[in-house]
């Protein structure tokens, strides 16, 4: 089943944003989630808030996972600012929910009792987070301060922070290329902004194109699976041979190439369903909750050209070879080559599979 489209709510996001804009940020907060660059962006315009510029060494107080206790938290809460208003206290992949009974209540205590003059961050980076319900330390996160949670944004948001870091660069880009970059590699702003310096520093021309996307940017293993799968939607079995043969090559995981062949044809096969349906590419877009309409596009297209059996049948054969590729060990190129072989016949002759 594909997965449940979840919904970006950014409103704690932008309360932050705007409490730092006006020089007026809580004492206490929480980062958490997958978009470590928005994370980072927000906490360096914290930082700049909070801390004059020259007493940072002064003021600022952080502390990363063993390293931190509560002991350490409370005394450097307490310590008092330098030639400044305020502190700023970081503490990065502390598990506050693993703390035990008696710590944890010294904790509240202290999260209860912050004073005006600090500001406490609890960033969790490397580890996930993870709130009990009617947890007493988790329901004060949320009472005296603020837990921002940083996702993966909409698709719409990002085209047009991609098409801003161009124009930052001196380059201009369509939007329709904005999501090709993001399906060629990735929706991580961390990942985006990497390549996009690469891009924007190899593209001659002032619009950046596709050719200078596909020249220097490293696409992600799904959108080489993408091209080999659409080189057999167009018959172009060479090709798909060529491409699974260069992942090979290039030492990718059999069973990571392999999930990603399932996924692409678990896609295939929704989108011939949502065609027969007579339903629209956005709607097909939604229930997997994709953000390129790149992508969107070319499943659609692809799905047009193989029958819905087939789509069945290469869904059941990926899941298949799954259980035999983790029993081939040392074979596992020969396995996948074997599938593709397979999957290539059936389409070449376009066999109703039941």
């Amino acid at each position: 089943m594909p997965p449940k489209k979840k919904q970006v709510d950014n409103t704690a996001m932008r309360e932050l944003k705007q409490a730092v804009k006006e020089g007026a940020p809580k004492r206490l907060y929480l980062f958490y989630g997958e978009e470590a660059f928005l994370r980072d962006d927000c906490l360096a315009r914290l930082k700049k808030a909070v801390l004059p510029a020259g007493m940072e060494d002064f003021n600022l107080h952080a502390a990363q996972g063993k390293e931190c206790s509560v002991d350490w938290i409370e005394q450097a809460v307490d310590c008092l600012p330098m030639m400044s208003e305020r502190t700023l206290v970081v503490v990065t992949d502390f598990d506050l929910f693993k703390l035990g009974d008696s710590a944890k209540t010294r904790l509240i205590g202290i999260l209860s009792g912050l004073p005006d003059y600090c500001c406490l961050v609890f960033v969790y980076d490397l580890l996930a987070y993870k709130a009990p319900a009617k947890d007493k330390l988790a329901a004060l996160l949320k009472k005296e301060g603020a837990v921002v949670n940083f996702q993966r944004q909409e698709q719409k948001t990002l085209a047009a922070w991609i098409c801003r870091q161009f124009e930052k660069a001196g380059k201009s880009v369509d939007s329709s290329d904005a999501e090709y970059l993001m399906f060629l590699v990735g929706d991580l702003m961390h990942d985006l902004s990497a390549e996009i310096g690469k891009i924007a520093a190899y593209a001659s021309g002032q619009r950046v194109t596709r050719a200078d996307m596909d020249a220097v940017a490293i696409p992600k293993v799904e959108a080489i699976v993408y091209q080999m799968t659409d080189a057999m939607a167009r018959k172009d079995f060479d090709k798909a041979a060529s491409v699974l043969a260069d992942l090979l090559h290039s030492r990718e995981a059999p069973v990571m190439i392999l999930s990603v062949m399932g996924k692409y044809f678990r896609q295939l096969y929704t989108a011939r369903l949502y065609l027969d349906a007579g339903k629209s590419r956005g709607e097909f877009m939604e229930l997997w909750g994709m953000k390129s309409g790149y992508q969107g596009d070319k499943l659609m297209d692809a799905a047009r050209r193989f029958s819905l059996p087939w789509c069945r049948y290469a869904v059941r054969r990926c899941a298949e070879t799954d259980i035999v590729l983790k029993s081939s060990y040392g074979q596992e190129g020969e396995v996948l080559t074997g599938l593709l072989m397979e999957l290539a016949s059936g389409r070449r002759v376009a066999v109703t599979f039941s």
